[in-house]
Order: C-alpha cells, then sequence, then structure tokens
C-alpha cells in the first residue's frame, strides 16, 4: 500500500490537474456546440449534438491564413533570436568577470518585476519614434513585435541559462583548449549542445509569449490589416449586440494546436530542462 502521505499528494496533484485543464475542456466543448447550446441559460458540461459549424466559420475569416502566417514568423523569429542572444548574454556573464556583472544580474531580476501594462503607453512612443528612423521596426511593422517581445523573453532565459553555463565545468574548456580548439568553436561544439535542454525549455516559454500576445499586437498594429496577428482575427467575432461565442472559442482552440505541436515535438528535452533549471 501506498503511504497516506504519497496517497494525498497524488490526489492533490490530480485535483490541480483537473483544475488547470478545466478552462481548456471548457473551450474545446463551445468550440464544438451547437449555436443553441452555447447561449443556453443552462449550459451542461456536454454535448450531444457536436457540430464543425464554429470552426468553419473561424476558418472562413478573411486572411486567416495570413493572419497564421504572421504570428508563427514572429514567434519563431522571437524564439530564435533570442535563444541566440541569451545563450551568448548567458555564456559572458558566467565565463567572464567585468565590472557591473552582478548589477546586471540583479537588473534582470528586476526587469521581470514591472507589470507588461505598466510599460505598453511608453513602448508604444518609442515604437512610434523608432519607426521615423527604422521602419522595419515602427508602429504597423510585424518587426515591432519581434523587437518588444525579445525585450521580454529575454532577461528569464539568460538568467535561466546561466544555470546550465555554469553547471559546465570550466575543466571541459581548458581540455578542448589544449586540443586546439578557438574558443569560437567550444561554444559552439561543446558548450551548445550541452546546454541544449536549457535552451528547449527557454525556447517553449518564448514561442508561448510571443504566440498568444494580443495587448502589444492590438497596440502597434494600428491600421496594417495585413500584418495583424491571429489573436486580432478573434476580434471579428466580438460584436455590439452579442458576441459569437462559438468561433471565438473555435478559433481559440485552433490557436492552441500550434503551441501543443511545438511542446509535443520538444518534451522531452523540456522536462530535462526544467529540472536542469530548478538544480542550478
Amino acid at each position: 500500500m501506498k503511504h497516506p502521505g504519497r496517497l494525498v499528494a497524488e490526489l492533490a496533484t490530480v485535483v490541480i490537474a483537473a483544475v488547470v485543464a478545466f478552462p481548456l475542456y471548457w473551450m474545446v466543448l463551445t468550440a464544438l456546440k451547437p449555436a443553441d447550446e452555447v447561449i443556453s441559460a443552462d449550459p451542461r458540461p456536454w454535448t450531444l449534438a457536436p457540430t464543425l459549424d464554429n470552426f468553419t466559420r473561424a476558418l472562413t475569416v478573411q486572411s486567416f491564413g495570413r493572419y497564421f502566417v504572421n504570428s508563427l514568423v514572429v514567434a519563431l523569429v522571437v524564439v530564435v533570436l533570442s535563444l541566440l542572444m541569451s545563450f551568448l548574454a548567458a555564456t559572458a556573464l558566467t565565463r567572464f568577470r567585468f565590472r557591473g556583472r552582478t548589477t546586471m544580474l540583479v537588473m534582470l531580476l528586476v526587469v521581470q518585476m514591472v507589470p507588461v501594462e505598466a510599460l505598453t503607453v511608453p513602448l508604444f512612443f518609442m515604437m512610434r519614434s523608432l519607426g521615423d528612423t527604422v521602419p522595419a521596426f515602427g508602429l504597423n511593422h510585424l518587426g515591432s513585435l519581434v523587437l518588444v517581445h525579445l525585450a521580454f523573453s529575454m532577461p528569464f532565459a539568460i538568467w535561466m541559462l546561466r544555470g546550465f553555463v555554469a553547471a559546465v565545468p570550466v575543466e571541459l574548456e581548458e581540455a578542448a583548449t589544449l586540443d586546439g580548439a578557438s574558443r569560437f568553436r567550444f561554444l559552439w561544439q561543446v558548450l551548445f549542445p550541452l546546454v541544449a535542454p536549457g535552451l528547449v525549455a527557454t525556447s517553449v516559454l518564448a514561442f508561448i509569449h510571443a504566440w498568444n500576445d494580443f495587448l502589444f499586437a492590438k497596440t502597434f498594429i494600428i491600421s496594417a490589416a495585413e500584418n495583424q496577428t491571429l489573436p486580432l482575427a478573434l476580434q471579428v467575432f466580438i460584436k455590439p449586440d452579442q458576441n459569437d461565442w462559438g468561433a471565438i472559442m473555435a478559433g481559440s482552440t485552433l490557436m492552441t494546436i500550434p503551441v501543443l505541436v511545438f511542446f509535443v515535438l520538444v518534451q522531452r528535452r523540456l522536462v530535462s530542462g526544467l529540472a536542469g533549471a530548478v538544480k542550478g
């Protein structure tokens, strides 16, 4: 028989998992319900007449495919650039001793404490000014979203990867140097593969943050409809008289599919990466 304490812990885990998963279940259920059940005053946690009409309406939104591609491009560019720059920054903060190093590490933590909403207005004016110099990063351009998401994803990624880089023995670098390997070769052929679990873990978080973003997309993409992202497409179903909740939930369900696919592809390395981050 299991120890009573372990049994209680497992039951608590199941209950917490059910509570966390219930909104996802309700979203998918609403997406499959017919219109009369969605707006019913007596909602039921099941449906006997599932339908795909809500998904059909969501997919027939004008330029839905373009919105999907825009979101995918922003998310993938943010993931690649944030991993590359965070890896280099984490290596520099771990392997080198320089003035202001501790202050920089503290600032990486402090910057994550600032609410996103408090920075939205200043960032709007910053992007507007930046657009006068570099149009690709100004308002109504996807570059503005990439730049902002990089700024928010990199501090956490750097702090997280720092533990993985620190876990690699310095003797390994010294041995590689004795074998004639340059610092650049050690960085990409030895250190980079060893911290791969941490890179995967941070990539998932960066992808989710960029993919699900609505606030910055709504703030920076003002009039360029061709540069809108997928979350903005759901606004079509928000109406003054009555929202089309079936189509909204269907679109939200479709939005979760790329995240789930990305998560399944990197699941094993994600678990080991999060475990390594805790140990670090």
